[in-house]
């Protein structure tokens, strides 16, 4: 039997940490205090050593100033900023690059699916899994959310990833030296930025595993009607740049992890 596509190496960069938690923010001033609250409370009841990284995405609403005030309190709160609104995908980069911890966990700012359910993603990743990702595939959405999503399925399937339900729940848990080889790479800046992960990750037969998560629509979303357009023109540029969809990669051993960490793709 062939062997398997090898994952990197776990060990994580210089002064280590078990898990860390990337947050993308923009302007999320009213959200982030009880976010940053109820992460710290639940991963302080936990043994593991942790940090916590907010993306600051060029907001202007005090979020910067927020995030100072919790990490002056708490140095394992972290701040990153970009002096202007890049897009979830560039903020989702730059923290992830910026993390030391062996599993890596980025969640939106506004923890629609709860922190606790980090258990779950733990669990379902394994030693084999390279990602485990929340899905709200079960989860009943507005109707007006319907069509979209269910358009941009379909576009995803054909060109970009097979095989999973939702690609774009905002709560996912990263092999840590797995997430910094694909980021290292990745180019969307914007919301399409989790198919061209899982679409790298897919190409170079790094197994991901979907887990049903508790998720609650929160008001406030950043995405606007123009940015579902916007996304399905993301997943084409994906689907040309990173080639033909395969369900089951060939079996290669590390040629796909040294073509990668080099910045060439696999076709």
């Amino acid at each position: 039997m062939n062997a398997s596509p090898r994952l990197p190496s776990r060990a994580a960069p210089r002064d280590p940490v078990e898990l860390s938690v990337v947050i993308p923010a923009h302007n999320e001033l009213a959200r982030l205090p009880r976010t940053l609250g109820a992460v710290r409370d639940h991963l302080d009841r936990g043994p593991d050593r942790w940090e916590l990284i907010v993306v600051d995405d060029g907001s202007t609403d005090g979020t910067a100033r927020q995030v100072r005030a919790a990490a002056r309190r708490d140095p394992r709160i972290r701040l990153l900023r970009t002096p202007a609104n890049r897009g979830k995908g560039h903020a989702v980069r730059t923290g992830v690059l910026a993390s030391r911890g062996r599993l890596v966990l980025v969640t939106d700012a506004d923890l629609a699916t709860p922190v606790e359910e980090l258990g779950r993603l733990r669990a379902a990743l394994g030693p084999r899994c390279a990602a485990a990702i929340g899905s709200r595939a079960r989860v009943r959405r507005h109707p007006l959310r319907l069509a979209p999503a269910r358009l941009g399925r379909t576009l995803i399937r054909a060109l970009a990833v097979r095989g999973v339900e939702d690609t774009q729940c905002g709560f996912k848990l990263f092999d840590g030296a797995a997430a910094r080889t694909a980021f290292a790479v990745a180019r969307v800046d914007g919301w399409g930025f989790d198919v061209e992960i899982l679409g790298l990750f897919a190409r170079l037969g790094w197994p991901v595993a979907e887990v049903p998560v508790r998720w609650t629509h929160r008001p406030g979303s950043k995405i606007r009607p123009v940015d579902y357009a916007k996304v399905l023109a993301e997943v084409v540029l994906i689907g040309l740049r990173l080639g033909p969809v395969r369900l089951v990669p060939p079996p290669r051993e590390s040629a796909p992890v040294r073509e990668i960490q080099e910045g060439r793709v696999p076709a």
